[in-house]
């Protein structure tokens, strides 16, 4: 008998959520999440599910539906839809259901305790890879999928290859978790990981607050990544025990893991980076950037909504005004995070520089509402999508940066390095 290949962590996350002892990339599996999570595209997702023939879901504790998009309803057909999940919810006798208010979904899952160390989770979503923070499995489904894993708590999944990506430098002041990411799908592309399992590790990763690393995790979809994974050490497990999160079982590679392709990036000399339009990875430092004049900047979002992003920027805005001209919104990711900048005083910080803080959500970020763009606009944005008419019109602008260059931006109505306002 032959010792088992030495395995990833995707790898083994998948293997066991299959049933199985082991797994190898380019394999087929069906396996059996722990948790599903949809949000106001649940609505869709309904209407699938009753086409099927089965009146039950299977596992209604595995199910997570916070309403996030378009909260609360901008018009009567949304106000129709949330309607439809409410009922959908207590017709099903479903536990884990988050009404308006309650945030984002990518940020709502992971304070509820969904989030685990070696738990696979599914979302109708892309940015449900958010939770590989946690070294968690995540990846987004189609509609029709959730509705037949509702249905009958098995999904096929092909086993992704896996990239580890080495962070490793002294990083500057002026620079966040944001800019790496910006950095690494600029470096690699926005196909540069398609279907791909990306492990982020090294020193840099070591020293990051868990806000930091879904910041990583969120976009490593923008690279084409199937999941992003980080694993889980002392920080995560503070931060879970913080919410009351115990019970989980991590899951680490192996010492030999095999990988796809490895790639290190040195980032003491990193520079705040700014995506330009119309996609994620035109990636420019600030500098190529600066002085581009915005009409609107974007705090906040499933990306750079948490604390620690609104600590970032208030710091800037502190005792200074917003440039006329410019509208500034903030979107706190949950109501958890929006209270807290409430006892801190962020808020108050906020709107005496003229800001809008907005209620948790997602809104702007995908052009639904509150904060639409006109013909000819742009905004900077915290958000992770730079698309063509992603907030509103075709003919308008998105960049792409990190709190602190929005802050920046926000002060002088154009694109501006924030390391003006930084003390070292």
């Amino acid at each position: 008998m032959t010792d088992m290949k030495p395995a990833t962590l995707t790898e083994k996350i998948i293997a066991r959520a299959a049933g199985q002892k082991s797994v190898e990339p380019g394999e087929i599996v069906n396996v059996s999440p722990d948790r599903i999570l949809s949000h106001d595209n649940t609505a869709a997702i309904i209407k699938h599910f009753s086409k099927l023939g089965v009146k039950r879901v299977k596992y209604p504790d595995k199910i997570v539906i916070v309403l996030d998009h378009i909260v609360p309803a901008s018009t009567e057909t949304y106000a129709q839809n949330h309607l439809a999940i409410r009922e959908f919810v207590k017709e099903q006798g479903l536990r884990y259901f988050y009404d308006v208010g309650c945030g984002i979904c990518h940020q709502v899952l992971p304070e509820q305790g969904f989030a685990t160390p070696g738990a696979l989770i599914v979302g109708a979503d892309s940015h449900t890879t958010t939770y590989g923070a946690f070294g968690a499995f995540s990846t987004g489904l189609g509609r029709s999928e959730i509705a037949v894993t509702w249905a009958t708590d098995q999904i096929w999944l092909r086993v992704p290859e896996s990239y580890k990506i080495v962070l490793e430098g002294q990083l500057p002041p002026d620079v966040t978790s944001k800019d790496i990411v910006l950095h690494i799908i600029g470096t690699l592309g926005a196909d540069g990981a398609i279907y791909k399992a990306v492990e982020f590790t090294g020193p840099v990763i070591a020293g990051m607050s868990m806000a930091s690393r879904m910041v990583l995790t969120n976009m490593a979809v923008e690279m084409g990544a199937k999941n992003g994974l980080i694993y889980p050490d002392s920080t995560t497990e503070d931060w879970l025990g913080e919410h009351g999160v115990s019970g989980y079982q991590a899951i680490y590679p192996d010492e030999k893991a095999e990988y796809a392709r490895s790639f290190s990036f040195d980032l003491s000399g990193l520079k705040p980076q700014v995506a330009f339009p119309h996609t994620v990875d035109n990636v420019q430092p600030v500098s190529v950037a600066e002085g581009i004049k915005v009409q609107q900047v974007l705090l906040g979002t499933c990306t750079n909504g948490r604390l620690e992003d609104l600590r970032a920027a208030a710091g800037i805005l502190k005792g200074r005004t917003i440039a006329p001209g410019t509208r500034m919104l903030v979107l706190p990711a949950s109501r958890n995070i929006l209270l807290q900048a409430v006892q801190e005083g962020l808020v108050e910080t906020f709107l005496r520089a003229g800001a809008m803080v907005l209620n948790p959500g997602c809104g702007p970020c995908l052009g639904a509402h509150q904060g639409v763009l006109a013909p000819g606009e742009r905004c900077l944005s915290t958000s992770n999508r730079n698309f063509k008419g992603r907030m509103g019109s075709t003919e308008s602008e998105i960049y792409l940066a990190s709190p602190l260059t929005a802050a920046a931006t926000a002060l002088e109505g154009k694109i501006t390095d924030p390391a003006k306002y930084i003390s070292s």
